[in-house]
C-alpha cells in the first residue's frame, strides 16, 4: 500500500500512519508524478484534488481529507474513476467548537487589540471596556456536529441559543430553531457560522443579509470563508453596523486582502483543527481507514 500525503501533518500523526505498513511518501514534488501509482491521497485544504491532478493517478483508491469540509475535492471525478472519497469529521469538532468560543469571547472583551495596545506602550482600560457574553442570544447558521458544540458550550456560559438549519437536521431541546433566516439574524447578539460550502451558502452573509442584523452584533465564521462576501463584511465593519468580526478561513488561503486593515477584524489563518489532540484523533481515523482499506 503507497500512502501519498500532500499536506502538513504533525509527526505522530505521520507515525499512527506507517504504523500500518504502507509506504509513506511525505508532500513529494511535484505531486503529479508521485500520484502516478499511489493507492491513498491524504489532503488537508491546501491541495486541490482537481481532475487534471487524478488523471495523473493510476492506482488510487481512496481520498481522504484530514478535517471536515470537501470542498477541495472534487468528488464528481473522484466517482467517476471510482475512486472512494472520505473525511474524518468527528476528530475536530470539539477543537473547532473551542476555537470559535474563544473567538467570541476575545471578540466581547477586546482582547486582540488589547494585547496590541499594551504592546505600544498604551494603557486603555477605558476605552476597551467590553460586554459579557451571559444573557446575550446566540445565533447558530448551521447546527450540525460543530454548531450544536458551540450552542452546548456557549449555554452553560449563559447564552440563549437560536439556531438556522435546513432539514434534515438533528433536534437539540437548547436550540431553539427560527425559520425564517432574518429572523435569527435580527434576534441574535452573535452570530457563528457553521455550514460547508455549497452554491446555497456561497456569499449568504451579504449586504442584505447584514443589513437585517442587529446593530453592534458581532459575526463568527470558522467554517468556510466562501459563506462571506468580503467587501460586505469589510463595509459593515468600517460603519460600525457590525461591532466585530472574528474569522477563521477565507476564499484563498494565505489570506492577504483588504480585512487586514480593520482593528475590529479578528483573523486567525486557519486554526480549527490545528490542536495535537485534535490532530491526533485525525490521524487514528486515517490510520483506521488505510488499515480497512487494506484488508479489503
Amino acid at each position: 500500500m503507497k500512502v501519498l500525503i500532500a499536506d502538513n501533518l504533525i509527526p505522530p500523526v505521520l507515525d499512527l500512519i506507517k504504523e500500518t505498513g504502507a509506504e509513506v511518501i511525505y508532500k513529494p514534488e511535484p505531486i503529479e508524478s508521485a500520484i502516478a501509482d499511489a493507492d491513498v491521497l491524504i489532503v488537508r485544504s491546501a491541495t486541490k484534488v482537481t481532475p487534471e491532478l487524478l488523471s495523473c493517478a493510476k492506482n488510487l483508491k481512496l481520498v481522504i481529507r484530514a478535517g471536515v469540509g470537501l470542498d477541495n475535492i472534487d468528488q464528481a471525478e473522484c466517482k467517476k474513476r471510482t475512486i472512494e472519497v472520505a473525511n474524518t469529521p468527528g476528530a475536530s469538532t470539539n477543537a473547532v467548537a473551542e476555537l470559535t468560543l474563544a473567538m467570541m469571547l476575545s471578540a466581547v472583551r477586546n482582547i486582540p487589540y488589547a494585547n496590541c495596545s499594551m504592546k505600544e506602550g498604551k494603557w486603555e482600560k477605558k476605552q476597551l471596556a467590553g460586554t459579557e457574553i451571559k444573557g446575550k442570544t446566540l445565533g447558530l447558521i448551521g447546527c450540525g456536529r460543530i454548531g450544536s458544540l458551540v450552542g452546548d458550550k456557549a449555554r452553560k456560559l449563559g447564552m440563549k441559543i437560536i439556531g438556522h438549519n435546513p432539514p434534515p437536521r438533528h433536534e437539540f431541546d437548547f436550540i431553539e430553531y427560527v425559520e425564517p433566516l432574518e429572523e435569527l439574524l435580527g434576534r441574535a447578539d452573535i452570530i457563528s457560522l457553521h455550514v460547508p460550502a455549497t452554491p446555497e451558502t456561497e456569499k449568504m452573509i451579504n449586504s442584505q443579509t447584514i443589513a437585517q442584523m442587529k446593530d453592534g452584533a458581532i459575526l463568527i465564521n470558522t467554517a468556510r470563508g466562501t459563506i462571506i462576501d468580503e467587501d460586505a463584511l469589510y463595509d459593515a465593519c468600517t460603519s460600525g453596523k457590525l461591532r466585530a468580526a472574528a474569522l477563521d478561513v477565507y476564499p484563498h488561503e494565505p489570506y492577504t486582502g483588504k480585512l487586514l486593515e480593520l482593528d475590529n477584524v479578528f483573523l486567525t489563518p486557519h486554526l480549527g483543527a490545528s490542536t495535537k489532540e485534535a490532530q491526533l484523533r485525525i490521524g487514528n481515523e486515517i490510520a483506521k481507514k488505510i488499515r480497512q482499506l487494506s484488508s479489503s
